[in-house]
């Protein structure tokens, strides 16, 4: 099962978690210097990074939350494409229909539907409550702005990949719904 997020929503994410993972700060500040650094980060992780970058390096921190969002969906797609049996869930639709979604889930997992409402009450519960990842650690840090030529230029590389483009609404293929 994979799980994805509205694009914004993760690249925000990413970026307030970056200030609390010093590795991942580093990354996020290359990607900004060099689609070439960009390039060999992808490769080193075995994918092809020159599919990955945009021509010139974007100037936003970003820019590592769609990157990153671009490469997850992509091996999700291609895994689907070369016979994989696997599905996607939205997060905004977990959230927003949390106990009619863990339902679905439930049985497409062949368990017990029985079990959702228990699974909707793991919502109350931040998972990194006890780590620097913590609701109330990151969600004190104040966002970068998604400028109009920003977001043209991340939409580009969302475009390249045929992948749902910010600011608009977006479902991927294999995506499970309970409408």
């Amino acid at each position: 099962m994979f799980i994805y997020r509205d694009v914004e929503k993760v690249a925000k994410s990413a970026y307030r978690t970056s200030l609390v993972v010093p590795s991942g700060y580093l990354v996020m500040k290359l990607l900004r210097l060099s689609s070439r650094l960009t390039k060999k980060m992808i490769d080193a992780m075995g994918l092809n990074g020159s599919d990955f970058c945009l021509d010139t390096p974007v100037n936003s921190d970003l820019a590592f939350g769609v990157v990153l969002t671009v490469v997850l969906m992509s091996f999700y797609l291609d895994s689907r494409r070369r016979g994989l049996e696997i599905s996607a869930v939205c997060y905004e639709d977990l959230v927003a229909r949390p106990l009619n979604m863990c339902r679905v889930i439930l049985e497409f997992c062949h368990l017990p539907v029985s079990l959702a409402e228990l699974a909707v009450k793991a919502f109350d519960i931040d998972s990194q409550r006890s780590s620097v990842l913590a609701k109330s650690v990151v969600g004190c840090f104040k966002e970068p702005e998604m400028t109009p030529q920003i977001k043209t230029k991340l939409n580009e590389l969302l475009k390249k990949h045929g992948l749902p483009l910010i600011g608009e609404p977006g479902i991927i293929e294999g995506t499970l719904t309970c409408s």
